[in-house]
């Protein structure tokens, strides 16, 4: 017999029944039932149900165990009684009773409970997150990050990509966050930068002529902690050559949608998932309809324009003339069937939007063809007429305003949709819902400097190309760059690359990178697309977050192995620490004495 185990603690089933047996696992639970001892073993697989009778030679030994102990024990599988079985639990049809058992190593007193809810604090379940990591959900999360990246191999894989791995130890490169820095010992005053992501090194695979490269690829960004946010995560990160933007949605989409598909069970109730093709929202549409660029499509209100109707000379709600008159906007979002709701929903709301920093969430409601509400008495019935016309809207509706400028009233706006739509219980249940969100602005400006910069990626391709580059607008070029969205969460960044030399300075250049930059930055890229670069196109897939979506979970530390906390610190390791002054020596570096203030996520 094995030293430890002929069966692991999810496999004994009601055919075993009269088998001598080997179990290795935890204690999860001891239940003492007047003499007689139940316990819980549990491993990775899952729980069998373990007798100590009174007259077991093991019963004085096993009244010392604390749960948690990992003991191996021998003993016969038999049947529970009928109104013992356990349907919930596989194995809840037998039991094994112990005849032998050796203690492999005893637990301590717990921190906190393990099999049992316990209110343990997340710096107390971080510390001891070899524990935490014990617990059925945690560990369920665990492995359902694992078996979803096992998929998604086998899904490229299938479809001819090859993996391939990049270097951790790279050049820093703007890619829209802080590079972590690692100094080097044999080159004084230089460093290092661990990847914001693969973005250069995938692109000179193209130019190698690999055709399809992708990568489950570590990242790293030195940003402010937060629930859907770490430092350091995960990416399906892919590349292609010779392709359309169509393409590359058609072979991902497939990957990422059979994959959702797979796991769609995981929580106990299946999920549908929105069918291929995925709809596609241009960046214009979506901010306007959605006030969001990673649309929540479960939620079925939207937002339109109404502009024109508080413009009208008959119109005289002021708060909204004088923003429209400094080049305000105001969006609308129409709230069906909402008649019969008590003043105090209407209230609540108001409040909420005060507390966003807004002046409050104005509203009409549309009683028997007319316009009621705080608002209506300054919109007179033509103006009414029009709205409701505009808007589609009925008797029983109400219509939420937002005004303010484009970009702030689209933000506002995107919070109210969402707030009304829960406030009203409309949000869909038990669905993936899944979009393309297309044709990103190519630049932006900052209001504060008045600098254009790229607005995302800045290797994207724009729409038209050099000719763009030399007789538009840059405000006004359009990249060829995309993102995937599920339920609220960006998921997907990615677009057709730019693979000319001469369009890369161009771009570069609006964006105030002098060439001598570009080569210092960029130079391995720029050398390699003056030597035959193929037209190529990719995206990155965030790993974490789609786990996070499929075991619905808020937080993105609750579905990895081992995290830092919101403030970067892994305090089960005691990362990150003091340096030696023999390691500052060989680095060549000092510590300044000023301390930057570190701000934890929520």
């Amino acid at each position: 017999m094995h030293a430890y185990r002929t069966h692991n603690c999810g496999a004994l089933r009601l055919s075993d029944s009269g088998k001598t047996v080997k179990l290795s696992g935890w204690i999860s639970r001891i239940r003492d039932h007047g003499g007689v001892l139940f316990i819980d073993l549990r491993d990775t697989y899952g729980l069998t149900q373990c007798v100590v009778n009174q007259d077991s030679p093991v019963l004085a030994e096993a009244n010392k165990w604390r749960v948690e102990s990992v003991i191996t024990l021998t003993g016969e599988v038999k049947s529970r009684p009928d109104e013992m079985r356990n349907g919930k639990l596989p194995t809840g049809d037998i039991e094994v009773y112990i005849a032998e058992a050796t203690l492999q190593s005893a637990a301590e007193v717990l921190p906190f409970q393990v099999a049992d809810p316990d209110n343990a604090g997340e710096d107390l379940r971080l510390k001891y997150r070899f524990l935490d990591l014990r617990r059925d959900g945690m560990h369920s999360r665990v492995r359902l990050r694992n078996n979803m990246i096992a998929s998604l191999r086998k899904r490229m894989w299938a479809k001819d990509f090859q993996e391939f791995n990049t270097p951790i130890l790279a050049a820093s490169s703007p890619e829209g966050a802080r590079d972590y820095l690692v100094p080097s010992r044999l080159h004084p005053g230089k460093f290092y930068a661990l990847p914001q992501a693969p973005q250069q090194f995938k692109q000179l695979l193209m130019v190698s002529g690999f055709d399809k490269y992708f990568q489950v690829a570590p990242c790293f960004r030195d940003e402010d902690g937060r629930a859907d946010r770490l430092a350091e995560f995960y990416q399906l990160d892919v590349e292609m050559s010779f392709v359309t933007q169509d393409d590359v949605f058609n072979t991902m989409q497939d990957v990422i949608g059979g994959m959702f598909e797979e796991f769609s069970a995981w929580t106990g109730t299946k999920k549908s998932v929105t069918p291929t093709p995925w709809p596609h929202l241009t960046w214009d549409e979506a901010m306007l309809k959605y006030g969001s660029d990673k649309p929540d499509l479960r939620n079925p209100l939207f937002i339109q324009d109404v502009t024109s109707v508080f413009k009208r000379g008959d119109v005289t709600f002021n708060a909204f003339k004088s923003v429209i008159e400094k080049g305000g906007v105001v969006r609308a979002i129409v709230a069906p069937s909402v008649g019969d709701k008590p003043r105090s929903f209407f209230d609540k709301l108001n409040d909420w939007a005060r507390g966003e920093g807004a002046p409050g969430l104005g509203y009409i409601l549309r009683e028997a063809g007319e316009g009621k509400g705080p608002i209506a008495k300054f919109v007179p019935a033509e103006a009414q007429a029009e709205l409701f016309a505009l808007t589609n809207m009925k008797d029983g509706d109400a219509i939420f305003f937002v005004c303010d400028k484009a970009d702030k009233a689209a933000k506002m706006a995107g919070k109210a949709r969402d707030k009304i739509c829960d406030d009203m219980g409309n949000r869909e249940l038990n669905t993936f819902k899944f979009c393309w969100v297309v044709d990103f602005p190519m630049y932006e400006m900052d209001e504060k400097t008045g600098k254009i910069d790229f607005s995302h990626n800045p290797f994207s391709m724009m729409q038209g190309g050099l000719d763009a580059l030399n007789n538009q607008d840059p405000l006004t070029i359009k990249a060829m760059q995309y993102d995937a969205v599920c339920n609220g969460f960006e998921i997907c960044s990615g677009g057709i690359r730019n693979h000319r030399a001469d369009i890369m300075e161009k771009a570069f250049a609006i964006a105030g990178y002098p060439r001598e930059v570009l080569e210092k930055k960029f130079g391995g890229m720029l050398n390699a697309f003056q030597y035959g670069a193929p037209p190529h196109g990719g995206c990155a897939f965030g790993i974490d977050r789609m786990v996070m979506i499929l075991a619905d979970e808020p937080n993105l530390r609750e579905v990895y192995a081992f995290v830092m906390n919101g403030a970067y610190e892994d305090q089960m390791m005691g990362s990150p620490s003091e340096p030696t002054p023999e390691q500052m020596r060989d680095l060549h570096i000092k510590i300044a004495d000023q301390k930057p203030k570190i701000q934890a996520a929520s």
